[in-house]
């Protein structure tokens, strides 16, 4: 199975898709031209930020929460009106890049050098109102998500070509022990990006420069992967009304004309129904 064209308007580096389980529509965002996209039916939208901009998580209806270069933002979707819930202290020359909310309300988010400086990003967790680090000296920081059951968050450190995971405390969602290596990809040549859990456990993995959507049982076994017609398949996100319609966000960074015309579909959104299934993003709570 492969999947199709969902949206043809090219994103240079797009990241971070969200289907809003309420609004039944897909976001995502185009991070280097500081754009958030979304696409309801026949109907497309974009706004631009003043910096950039590159995940978020679904706050209500009509509300999303925006990871900018210096701040979590209330984004109001119906007016685009946006103001600051928590200010972000990345340093200079670095930006927001993974992100995902997980299920205590809280919400995650990585950063990373703008030039990709090695050792130059970190995680941070948004709940009950702070920003904490979780984790630092991180490259280029990646696939957060989390196990169904709430017992595991995952990340990648695309540079070095690993997933880590680790265990969460039950009450309160934050980490309780070191993080340790889930997969390890080097030996195949492998960049993880952006992923997803679905309702199995099952981690969905895009791989940059690989083109394809992996998918991983929860003791890290390769199960399968879906083709995306496009090499830098960046981030992937389960939606529809029923969740079973894999998304997947790719990229235009990096490629060369000839690569472009290669690949002529680089940086649009993809789409495949019945891929598997997957689980409604949990609401962030301000």
């Amino acid at each position: 199975m492969s999947a199709t064209v969902f949206d043809e308007r090219p994103c240079f580096l797009g990241e971070g898709p969200l289907w809003h389980p309420e609004r039944q529509q897909l976001f995502w965002f185009d991070i280097i031209n500081r754009t958030l996209l979304t696409r309801k039916g026949e109907h497309q939208q974009s706004w631009v930020f003043d910096e950039m901009v590159s995940a978020a998580g679904w706050v209500d209806t009509k509300t999303l929460l925006v990871a900018s270069e210096t701040a979590l933002l209330k984004f109001d979707i119906e007016s685009g009106e946006r103001s600051v819930v928590a200010p972000l202290s990345l340093g200079e020359g670095r930006r927001t890049n993974d992100g995902r909310a997980d299920p205590w309300g809280g919400f995650w988010i990585s950063s990373m050098g703008k030039k990709a400086a090695p050792g130059a990003g970190a995680i941070y967790r948004f709940y009950r109102g702070e920003v904490t680090t979780l984790f630092d000296g991180i490259t280029i920081p990646n696939a957060i998500c989390f196990s169904p059951d709430r017992a595991y968050s995952y990340f990648a450190d695309t540079d070095r070509s690993v997933i880590k995971r680790v265990a969460l405390d039950a009450e309160t969602g934050a980490p309780n022990a070191e993080p340790e290596i889930h997969l390890d990809l080097g030996g195949e040549g492998l960049n993880p990006d952006g992923a997803i859990v679905d309702a199995m456990g099952n981690l969905w993995n895009a791989q940059w420069g690989a083109g394809r959507v992996a998918v991983y049982d929860p003791a890290g076994n390769f199960l399968e992967a879906f083709a995306i017609d496009a090499p830098h398949s960046s981030c992937p996100a389960f939606g529809g009304p029923d969740f079973t319609t894999l998304y997947c966000t790719t990229a235009r960074e990096g490629l060369d004309d000839a690569a472009l015309a290669e690949d002529a579909h680089s940086g649009k959104v993809f789409e495949l129904p019945g891929a598997g299934q997957g689980l409604a993003e949990p609401r962030v709570i301000l």
